[in-house]
């Protein structure tokens, strides 16, 4: 792996955030703590590392269907949210995932939130294979109490050494072949894979420690004064204050849909990369992924780009598979414009919204065609000035005014008023423009 500095201009910034005004602890949702919206409640279900089972994934499905509005939404950390809870359906939701085996802990379940390179093990170009470390640290967070009172935000990560994820902003990430980073930021610690969970655990727990001595209501590390150098400082470590690390190679040409259809695997075997049309993936879609796995060794990986990946399948399997999981819909094409296309709920589910965002990505990608869009920055559709879901790393933004759509990139904007008036400045911008980062989920 190359690791080299990079200018602030091509990386997540996260900045610090004024924080004086919270009047309590996050309101990220959970499978106990859900969220009010006008469609009903919405739960989010962690899946660290984005690794579930086919049984799992088939349960989600069923539990959307039966219990909210029939669909999965992927969200920017690999993990999954259903909505359209009312009444008794969201106890009834927490009592299926504890049983799928998707809620371990009632104390730490909206604290498990850990990033993994999706395609670690898969193709020969990682350092190391993380699921295990995965496990280890989700273990380990569950294993003490005091981490139950990490904000819902906070978030791990385990990268392969290829900087997919190392890039993505998390508050503690693993790079091999041994850097630490903070905030995204290299904490001048160095540590072998069986040393990395006991100092990145020391490090949530370090950041507790400063929120607590500095009466700060901070979510994250980088909204905390310092916060990378002070919990470097407490780990012996030495924060480098600019410019951050990054990986030569960063997630954006993964967002841009590379690496999708059928994926030669060592040994022989192959994995399907297919992804759900805005990260939202139906009872019915979610049921043909299972099946699929089921073929292999019945594992799937979701992506914090919204895909789905299907390992360990025979070249037959696969070949067979692929065109069933186009048949429901799924993109498996680098070349569709769908690639790399988010959109926040908008109306109806949200109140904030100003106009239907999942209809009008719909109606403006109708008549798009296959326009290089491997190669074009990520587009995503919002409701508001909150722009939830955004990106990370440079997209074009297409944000609801009331009165149209404003399209942000690079640091230029343009008011439209018409869908394919809106369609046509997406176009233009969004294979000639470095857009505007984004770290939020969903």
């Amino acid at each position: 792996m190359r690791v080299c500095c990079v200018s602030r201009t091509n990386i997540i910034d996260v900045g610090l955030t004024d924080v004086s005004e919270r009047s309590g602890p996050d309101a990220c949702p959970g499978a106990f703590q859900t969220h009010s919206a006008a469609d009903g409640a919405v739960a989010r279900i962690r899946v660290p590392g984005g690794i579930l089972t086919a049984r799992q994934l088939r349960e989600l499905g069923h539990t959307a269907a039966s219990l909210g509005s029939g669909v999965i939404e992927l969200t920017s950390r690999a993990n999954v949210q259903i909505r359209g809870l009312h009444g008794e359906a969201e106890r009834s939701l927490a009592t299926r995932m504890a049983a799928a085996g998707l809620l371990p802990s009632a104390t730490h379940e909206r604290v498990r939130n850990i990033l993994a390179s999706p395609m670690a093990g898969l193709d020969g170009q990682g350092l190391i294979e993380v699921a295990p470390l995965v496990r280890e640290l989700d273990l380990a967070i569950r294993s003490r109490p005091v981490l139950a009172d990490l904000p819902g935000r906070f978030l791990f990560a385990v990268d392969d050494g290829r900087g997919d994820v190392a890039a993505l902003g998390a508050d503690i990430a693993l790079l091999p072949p041994s850097f630490v980073l903070i905030a995204g930021q290299d904490s001048g610690l160095r540590v072998s894979p069986e040393e990395a969970v006991p100092v990145m655990v020391a490090a949530a727990e370090a950041f507790l420690a400063e929120r607590g001595s500095a009466d700060s209501k901070a979510w994250r590390i980088a909204e905390l004064p310092d916060g990378p150098a002070r919990i470097a400082a407490r780990l012996g470590g030495h924060a480098a204050a600019s410019p951050l690390l990054q990986p030569g190679d960063g997630g954006v040409a993964t967002v841009a849909g590379k690496q999708l259809g059928a994926l030669a695997q060592p040994g022989g075997w192959t994995a399907l990369s297919v992804m759900p049309p805005l990260g939202r993936l139906s009872a019915a879609q979610a049921h043909a992924v299972a099946t699929a796995a089921d073929t292999g060794d019945g594992e799937i990986r979701l992506t914090p780009w919204r895909g789905v990946i299907v390992p360990g399948l025979t070249w037959a399997d696969a070949e067979l598979w692929l065109p069933r999981l186009a048949d429901v819909g799924l993109i498996t094409d680098a070349s569709s414009p769908w690639t790399g296309v988010t959109a926040c709920t908008g109306r109806p589910g949200c109140a904030k919204s100003l106009a239907d965002v999942q209809a009008d990505a719909i109606r403006a990608m109708a008549g798009a065609g296959a326009r290089g869009a491997a190669e074009a920055l990520p587009v995503h559709w919002a409701g508001c000035e909150r722009r939830c879901g955004r990106p990370s790393g440079p997209a074009v933004l297409v944000v609801a005014t009331g009165h149209g759509y404003r399209v942000d990139a690079g640091g230029r904007s343009v008011s439209c008023t018409g869908i394919e008036e809106t369609a046509s400045a997406i176009s233009t911008t969004r294979t000639t423009a470095d857009g505007p980062a984004g770290t939020t989920e969903p």
